[in-house]
């Protein structure tokens, strides 16, 4: 599994548009509204490096309303939810 983080700039008044046309799409899990230098945070989560490049390029770039995007791709996670989720599999 390949994860990454891609940081979007979208021009003047296309936050709303361009975060909720994201989050429709499956690979990406989770769309934010930040502050500071971008305008979006989009979590992606797909099964190879090509799956994430043709999402970059092909679906991302070509989205009306996008300015400039970022991409960070992940080597491991370190995240206390995710370590939660493995450790309470059958747990009530």
């Amino acid at each position: 599994m390949v994860t990454a983080v891609i940081l979007i700039n979208t021009q003047r008044g296309q936050v709303t548009r361009v975060a909720e046309h994201l989050a429709e799409r499956a690979e990406i899990s989770e769309v934010y509204s930040v502050a500071g230098g971008f305008d979006l945070v989009a979590i992606v989560r797909v099964h190879q490096n090509e799956d994430l490049a043709r999402l970059v390029t092909d679906t991302i770039q070509n989205l009306d309303g996008i300015d400039r995007t970022e991409t960070l791709i992940a080597f491991k996670a370190y995240s206390r939810h995710d370590l939660d989720g493995m450790f309470s599999v059958g747990m009530q």
